[in-house]
């Protein structure tokens, strides 16, 4: 019988490191962030976190609305959700409270996210121009051309551009292929390769400045950027004052979306904006895409005036 319950309780724990294994160490700690603040709120009101309920989260959600975006609301919602199943606990998420109560929510403070501008070609070569004209050191602005230029044309997202190692590099005749081993929509890491042609002008060309940050910088192993996924905000931000853009409507976001929204616009399809950027549905690709048309196809055109 001790032995049945040992089994068990092995099989237990290594069920709990499953479910674990199953998120990125920072999925995990976003969920754990946002569950801090969920309890906070309980603990102060007097209400049990953990396992809570129905009610109580609804209270939450109404509370945080007065102060937070709708998509903070959806986001917080998942958190509580996947710590209670970490935990092993249950709680209905979809129950008939929680969800009228974001329906009313949603309709008094709307659900439309302010994204981050995408930077779009004009505003890439802008910046490339204030990575040469900045006052910084030959090597930190081939550092910051190449890892700007790679994550605009390679459609990435911050945390994988700053995860790419040396050994994911094959230069090819046609350019460079980069393997992402794992990304925000593969958290079981199959991975995927992107592949970046060589561009006409070599000043904006990825794969010839990333040729020569590895040269220059003597990288033989070990990730090719060495900063965080945070730095590369910033950087878009300097780079984006200096070169006369307001840098509150940028971050590391922007080439990812500079990428699917310029290449939108230069006519690619769906799907093979998809494959670079490993959207998994095609929700926020046709948002690129919409914004991307907002001219080109706009109604005013057939006017004459």
């Amino acid at each position: 019988m001790n032995k049945i319950l040992t089994d068990i309780k092995s099989l237990e724990l290594d069920t709990l490191k499953n479910l674990k294994n199953s998120k990125s160490s920072n999925t995990l700690k976003a969920y754990q962030s946002d569950f801090k603040d969920f309890s906070r709120f309980c603990i102060k009101n007097n209400f049990s976190y953990l396992p809570t309920d129905p009610k109580i989260i609804a209270l939450y959600l109404t509370h945080l609305s007065k102060f937070s975006k709708f998509s903070t609301l959806k986001r917080r919602l998942a958190s509580i959700n996947v710590v209670h199943k970490l935990k092993g606990h249950y709680v209905d998420v979809k129950h008939p409270l929680i969800i009228e109560n974001l329906l009313g929510i949603k309709r008094v403070i709307g659900s439309n996210q302010k994204a981050k501008k995408p930077l779009l070609i004009s505003d890439l070569k802008a910046i490339i121009k204030a990575v040469n004209d900045s006052n910084d050191k030959f090597l930190k602005k081939m550092r910051d051309k190449s890892l700007i230029l790679v994550g605009f044309s390679g459609g990435f997202r911050r945390s994988e551009l700053v995860s790419i190692e040396y050994d994911d590099i094959d230069f090819v005749s046609e350019g460079v292929k980069i393997f992402v081993k794992r990304s925000k929509t593969d958290q079981s890491g199959e991975g995927m390769i992107k592949a970046i042609p060589y561009f006409y002008n070599e000043e904006f060309c990825p794969v010839i400045n990333l040729k020569k940050w590895i040269n220059i910088s003597n990288i033989t192993s070990g990730r090719i950027f060495p900063i965080s996924d945070k730095s590369v905000v910033l950087l878009i931000k300097k780079y984006a004052s200096s070169a006369g853009l307001n840098p509150k409507k940028y971050a590391g976001h922007s080439l990812r979306s500079g990428f699917a929204t310029s290449t939108a616009e230069s006519g690619a399809e769906e799907r093979n904006i998809m494959a670079m950027t490993g959207h998994k549905s095609t929700q926020m690709v046709r948002r690129y895409i919409h914004e991307a048309n907002l001219f080109k196809n706009n109604a005013l055109n057939k006017i004459k005036i």
